[in-house]
């Protein structure tokens, strides 16, 4: 049975990826499993907005009927966020969601993929997926790193979550060929918190720079995505302590409870949710926009 073209892309991305202009794509598990009702559509709506204002055309992306869609109407947004059944689609997922005509909210990787596939070449996400401790028993390990070794594409993110083995994330990054930079920090940032304990590679200063980055690994013929590590900024995070404190509580409930595999870390987050008296929900809301606003400097810079 014939299908449309996949991904779909909304005229409006289409038409500026043409003509060179600005334009960062955003992540839709944030709208169908990172965020409570109503919070999730308002915040999809304050990401797009703030890329508008700051002169840079967003392309929400997810699944419509089983179709890659880059460039969400309000309406599918709108949509998504109210779906109880919305799937959590990886790049593994979209065959089954195409012959299912499964509608969800793609991931870290499938929107990374997708965007890429579309010519969006700046991508804001929340945090990255990565290395689960006791992964070295479990391979329990996001895809979103494998993909990202083969997708040229500059993500920015507050780092890798802070329920994650982090250094072994950074380590899984290097082995991968994947180039890690700081957004003006030498540290890698946990999410939650903007030092996770480890340093990151390179620091970088500015749009401009990352854009030379870009056209260097262009000119090499390099596959893999940049990771630019933009710390949540020290007026909104969760501090260190605190912080600290919850993980550790959320880690023996889960032993306690025998939380295993996959139901791990939606028991972790919301358990910190709970402790922090929702104010990490909140840490989240701030660091994705943060993130949104470096991507636009980020994508100004490449359109240039």
């Amino acid at each position: 049975m014939a299908r449309p073209d996949s991904p779909v892309v909304a005229a409006e991305i289409r038409e500026a990826v043409d003509a060179g202009r600005a334009v960062v794509a955003l992540e839709s598990t944030i709208i169908t499993h990172g965020l409570p009702r109503p919070r999730n559509l308002d915040v999809a709506h304050e990401a797009e907005a703030l890329l508008r204002e700051a002169g840079v055309v967003p392309a929400t992306v997810g699944v419509v009927d089983g179709v890659p869609t880059v460039g969400l109407s309000d309406d599918q947004i709108a949509a998504l966020a109210a779906d109880d059944a919305a799937e959590k689609l990886s790049i593994r997922d979209l065959p089954v969601a195409a012959a299912k005509n499964w509608t969800g909210g793609t991931t870290v990787a499938a929107t990374a993929l997708l965007a890429h596939r579309a010519g969006v070449a700046v991508f804001a996400t929340g945090g990255l997926g990565g290395v689960h401790h006791g992964a070295s028993e479990t391979f329990d390990e996001s895809a979103d790193l494998t993909a990202l070794a083969d997708i040229p594409i500059v993500v920015v993110s507050a780092g890798a979550k802070s329920i994650l083995d982090v250094g072994a994330t950074l380590e899984r990054l290097e082995t991968l060929s994947i180039p890690v930079v700081g957004w003006r920090t030498d540290r890698y940032p946990g999410f939650y918190v903007p030092d996770s304990g480890h340093p990151v590679p390179h620091t970088v200063d500015s749009a401009a720079e990352v854009a030379t980055m870009v056209a260097a690994s262009d000119d090499l013929g390099l596959r893999a995505a940049l990771l630019v590590a933009n710390p949540v900024p020290e007026h909104a995070q969760l501090p260190a302590a605190e912080h600290d404190a919850a993980l550790a509580r959320a880690w023996e409930a889960a032993r306690e409870h025998g939380i295993t595999g996959k139901a791990t870390t939606p028991f972790l987050l919301e358990h910190l949710l709970s402790t922090t008296g929702g104010r990490s929900l909140e840490v989240n809301v701030a660091l994705y926009s943060n993130n949104v606003s470096v991507g636009a400097e980020i994508a100004r810079a490449l359109a240039l």
